[in-house]
């Protein structure tokens, strides 16, 4: 069964960078061709999309708009992980980040990694 890992969360103070990754428990199981997102959810509040990267040619990126310019997702299918390159950070973004990936027909979410951000 697959399973999603993220890493890189942490406390960060306001104006700050921090780098998440995502990357199958096993590699037998590839992000190639698979659209990966990155979702947070916030104390008291529901999960929202932050980033999708498509699985197609170009890997077409969407975000959400309280993260554009200051967010990139991206996809390294040689190592088979997906990143969340976050600047700017403000106390706004502090939140549980999520990936996410559907295999075949299962929607998979990892287990989530803290961001804090201190002002």
């Amino acid at each position: 069964q697959v399973q999603l890992v993220e890493s890189g969360g942490g406390l960060v103070q306001a104006g700050g960078s921090l780098r998440l990754s995502c990357a199958p428990s096993e590699s037998i199981f590839r992000i190639n061709g698979r659209t990966m997102g990155w979702y947070r959810q916030a104390p008291g509040k529901q999960r929202e999309m932050v980033a999708i990267i498509s699985g197609g040619g170009g890997g077409r990126t969407n975000y959400a708009d309280s993260v554009k310019g200051r967010f990139t997702i991206s996809r390294d299918n040689a190592k088979n992980t997906v990143q969340l390159q976050m600047n700017s950070l403000n106390s706004d973004d502090t939140a549980v980040y999520y990936c996410n990936g559907r295999f075949g027909s299962v929607e998979v979410w990892g287990q989530g990694t803290p961001v804090t951000v201190s002002s």
